[in-house]
């Protein structure tokens, strides 16, 4: 719906080290980032430093822009626009700010400020994952047409956010998180600590009894067999992110009935937490009579694999009549989900996102008025 859209909502994504100014228009960026260092360990620099990049990037737009939109860590109070609380990269934000009556104040602007997950998922539902995979349900023939999307970002914690029917899911208090569910094979331990950077390389340096200081992607090349080390734990590694991670898909799938895209740094090793991971979402639990139950109700499919789409897009129908007439109506009682990998990259799906999400405010807004 917005790809096409004229507007200019000016951008920001919000590091601890650095800030990255721009713009788009048509889910597009329309200038060349402008990059400047954070100074997040100084208030009146750090809001100093966004004040020179937002100018910057206005004084090279063609036309005024509609709004401001960007992703800021939290906690957070996202629809008031104030940050506060424990920000470990930011620590001049713990007293709270109202960084978004500031910007809207100094710019006459709207100013919109949610969190990374909201708007990853956000853009991957307007212009990523759940368009492209409409559009390729539609061209095999298949008949149904999805709306519900779990966006997970990948990477020093385990970023959630939700779209139902296209439209994005903030809940009441800006708050809906996985990340602090219940690890099921940490017990006592919140699932973040088996689904995050930090995961990988302890399960990685138990595993080996390595005690360097390793990156995901150096333990990467190891299992690739591209660097020294032990290949067969570092595959393991991952696949200890992929179970953990499954089991906290599971929960969420399980109460939203959605499809899942996911993205961040960490993809770039799906090789090796993909199986584990589906394996988790495919696998059953037990009744007290010793039946089998699925942990996801749904039929999950690897919607990156070809023959795997094409069933998850067909589907399974057949002719059911109509009681006491010659008629014969189309039913399809195969349950289906299924999980990709973000084509667009973390980084501008949240662009997108910030995009899409500011200027559906704005038509909302619009739209009460009249």
């Amino acid at each position: 719906m917005y790809q096409h859209d004229n507007r200019i909502v000016v951008t920001l994504d919000a590091g601890g080290t650095n800030f990255v100014f721009s713009a788009m228009r048509g889910c597009e960026f329309i200038i060349d980032p402008i990059t400047y260092p954070s100074n997040s360990h100084d208030l009146d620099q750090c809001l100093a430093t966004m004040v020179k990049g937002f100018d910057e990037v206005i004084a090279q737009l063609p036309e005024a822009p509609v709004a401001i939109s960007f992703a800021f860590p939290g906690p957070a109070d996202y629809r008031a626009g104030i940050i506060g609380g424990y920000l470990p990269n930011f620590p001049s934000f713990r007293d709270g700010v109202a960084l978004g009556p500031f910007l809207s104040e100094h710019y006459n602007l709207p100013v919109y400020i949610n969190n990374d997950g909201d708007l990853f998922a956000c853009g991957e539902a307007a212009a990523g994952a759940l368009p492209e995979i409409n559009r390729h349900v539609a061209e095999a023939g298949g008949t149904r047409k999805y709306g519900n999307l779990l966006g997970y970002t990948f990477g020093t914690g385990l970023g959630i956010g939700s779209v139902i029917d296209g439209k994005p899911n903030l809940g009441n208090n800006a708050c809906i998180e996985t990340y602090c569910l219940y690890n099921r094979y940490m017990p006592g331990i919140i699932a973040e600590e088996g689904s995050s950077i930090r995961a990988i390389k302890r399960a990685y340096a138990e595993l080996s009894g390595c005690t360097d200081d390793l990156t995901p992607y150096d333990i990467f090349l190891i299992a690739e067999g591209k660097r020294e080390g032990n290949p067969e734990a570092a595959k393991e590694a991952f696949a200890r992110f992929g179970r953990a991670t499954g089991d906290a898909f599971a929960a969420a799938i399980t109460l939203t009935d959605s499809l899942v895209v996911v993205g961040g740094g960490l993809t770039g090793a799906m090789k090796y937490i993909k199986p584990a991971l589906l394996g988790e979402l495919r696998s059953t639990l037990k009744t007290m009579t010793g039946e089998d139950v699925n942990r996801v109700q749904p039929k999950v499919y690897d919607l990156d694999d070809e023959a795997e789409f094409n069933e998850f897009a067909t589907g399974a129908p057949v002719m059911i009549p109509v009681y006491g007439t010659s008629r014969m109506v189309p039913y399809d009682n195969v349950k289906r989900t299924g999980l990709i990998v973000s084509k667009l990259g973390a980084s501008k799906a949240i662009s997108i996102g910030a995009y899409v999400y500011a200027l559906q405010s704005i038509d909302a807004a619009e739209a009460a008025e009249e």
